[in-house]
């Protein structure tokens, strides 16, 4: 998987879940607090954005980070070789952030 697959099943997410909350570009540009443009941007995968306007639009959209990259559905086939890879990498992840807090939680015990 490239950085221009990334940027663009960003770009994807974003406009699909935009869109299944019913908000306009400009709606969630607003919401967001960021510019139209910068919305259109992203959702048209022209160009990577700031991690402060990510965090911008997860919280305008109330939707962790994660699910702005992960695969929808209808990109892989039931039998994918791909999407195992992509679910491990997933459970991974998820199991190396659980481990991390737990292990902050535990210090601060």
């Amino acid at each position: 998987m490239t950085s221009d697959d990334i940027q663009n099943r960003l770009g994807e997410n974003v406009r699909r879940i935009r869109k299944a909350q019913n908000l306009t570009q400009f709606q969630l540009a607003e919401k967001a607090e960021l510019s139209e443009e910068t919305v259109k941007n992203i959702e048209l995968s022209r160009c990577w954005t700031s991690d402060k306007n990510l965090s911008k639009i997860t919280r305008a959209l109330g939707v962790d980070i994660h699910c702005l990259f992960l695969p929808i559905c209808s990109s892989f086939d039931d039998d994918s070789k791909d999407l195992g890879i992509i679910k491990r990498a997933i459970a991974e992840n998820i199991k190396n952030y659980v481990n991390s807090v737990l292990g902050e939680l535990t210090q601060k015990s």
